[in-house]
């Protein structure tokens, strides 16, 4: 699947990704879910691989996939791209970075399963480009940070190497980040809009779907739009690894349900009166473990009232049964 848009997508054959074969629209149902291989439902998204036959639409089993909580009151969570292997945590430089977005774009990508990379934009703009993308290394653990610009092609060698045939790679980040911007100077032509940034340094919405995008070389890039809030969905082992340092700070404390507020032998505080650990960084991640594990329950409810209603389907079933056609009710 190559595009994403409200109630359809754009569907291409196996072996259609050289752009020799036009796009299928397939428009989805009024509830925008298929059939999946294990009998579940879910929304189709960039990246999926679908089976379609006389009608019938099956969605394959998923690699990886990169989801996000959609903040709404169903507490089902949304696929922003699937099968993918390297997930493009994109960030402008100018303005300056946000860190608390980057650790939180981080979670969502170890989560997937894909490996995440950080791509710092704009360094034309900034007079020390390097030394802002060592703050963003300090919180970027395990990962490459590489800062780009595209009007002067820097940096953008170490992403190009990134290609490998097969490959699919998913840029994600605010407005304004530049991320269609760097899609096309991969894709070595114009593939996206782009859009002029405004007044206040920031961006406007200029992809409004998702799109995958096939390049010369064999691999594929997938487009997002802007994402203004994240709602995280989030493990934790995915949040260990993204807070890898206060992970192993807190099995240091003396106590193992230390909560980190004060407790005698607690290494976080320690670390905190030490200036070892920033606070921010402490408030990022109780922030973080805060919002999955509310997802997590909320999730938990609803997997609990799709099952309690599947039962009462099979019951209703079987009882017709037992009834039989003409059978009088007891």
């Amino acid at each position: 699947m190559v595009r994403a848009d409200k109630g359809a997508v754009l569907v291409l054959p196996a072996d259609g990704l050289d752009g020799a074969h036009e796009p299928r629209r397939l428009t989805l149902d009024r509830d925008g879910l298929v059939a999946t291989d294990d009998g579940d439902r879910l929304a189709p998204t960039v990246g999926d691989w679908l089976l379609v036959d006389e009608g019938a639409t099956v969605l394959r089993a998923r690699t990886t996939a990169l989801v996000r909580d959609t903040a709404g009151a169903t507490s089902r969570v949304q696929a922003l791209a699937a099968n993918i292997d390297i997930v493009l945590v994109v960030e402008h430089l100018d303005p300056d970075p946000h860190l608390g977005r980057i650790e939180r774009l981080l979670t969502l990508a170890w989560r997937s399963g894909a490996q995440p990379v950080v791509v710092l934009t704009k360094a034309d703009l900034v007079p020390d480009p390097e030394g802002m993308a060592a703050e963003v290394a300090a919180v970027a653990l395990a990962v490459d940070v590489h800062t780009v610009s595209v009007p002067t092609d820097q940096g953008l060698d170490a992403l190009r190497a990134l290609l490998a045939p097969g490959t699919t790679l998913v840029a994600v980040g605010p407005s304004g980040a530049g991320k269609s911007t760097l899609v096309n100077a991969l894709a070595g032509h114009d593939v996206m809009e782009t859009g002029e940034r405004r007044s206040d340094g920031r961006g406007r919405h200029t992809t409004t779907h998702r799109e995958l995008v096939p390049l010369a070389g064999g691999a594929m890039l997938i487009d997002t739009p802007g994402i203004r809030g994240v709602g995280v969905v989030a493990d934790a082992d995915a949040l260990d690894t993204t807070f890898a340092d206060v992970a192993g700070l807190a099995a240091a404390c003396r106590f193992a349900d230390c909560h980190h507020t004060g407790e005698p032998g607690c290494a976080i505080q320690e670390a905190l009166d030490s200036g070892e650990l920033p606070e921010r960084r402490l408030d990022s991640w109780r922030r973080l473990a805060k919002e999955a594990a509310y997802q997590a329950r909320r999730s938990d409810v609803r997997l609990r009232a799709e099952e309690r209603d599947r039962w009462k389907k099979i019951t209703k079933e079987y009882q017709r049964g037992m009834r039989g056609p003409g059978r009088p009710r007891s």
